[in-house]
């Protein structure tokens, strides 16, 4: 590859949380039972969510909102299996006035290798806490999860 084919601002990375598989996370056969996955992106949303300065907590209380998962596409793809240390990653690849959208994945490391076990496409909306229906996220919000999207995303050129 030559220089000039180089990108000189490569995307970030996605933000990424290590998960290691425990017993309680699999069958008898040692492989993790299939809803656990939806917890593991749980975990590493919230965490990408504070990473941005997003504390639900505080939201929940000071705004009377929350975030709730509203749709799941999910392929999966091989197993996790009891001791894996996997990595789940949240990439946003939407933000709206009152729901996002994140690019989610479980990866293994193999060797020098990722291999992919799971992805999913996560859309959020968010509601008011007593499930009164959609708000609008607070601009601010919405500024600091948009400078979270990939550039191919927030630059139109």
């Amino acid at each position: 590859m030559t220089p000039d084919v180089i990108s000189a601002n490569p995307a970030p990375a996605p933000f990424a949380i290590p998960v290691r598989i425990y017993y309680e996370d699999t069958d008898i056969a040692g492989v993790v039972y299939y809803a656990n996955y939806l917890r593991y992106l749980e975990r590493a949303r919230s965490d990408w969510l504070r990473a941005e300065g997003i504390e639900l907590d505080v939201v929940q209380r000071d705004l009377g909102a929350v975030f709730v998962v509203r749709r799941v596409e999910a392929d999966y793809l091989q197993p996790a299996l009891l001791g894996n240390l996997l990595t789940v990653t949240a990439e946003p690849i939407e933000v709206g006035a009152s729901r996002m959208t994140i690019l989610q994945r479980v990866l293994r490391r193999e060797g020098e290798r990722d291999t992919l076990l799971f992805t999913a496409r996560v859309t959020a909306a968010f509601v008011a806490a007593d499930l009164g229906g959609p708000v609008r996220m607070p601009r601010a919000m919405r500024d600091a999860l948009k400078k979270a999207l990939p550039p191919a995303i927030t630059d139109p050129a």
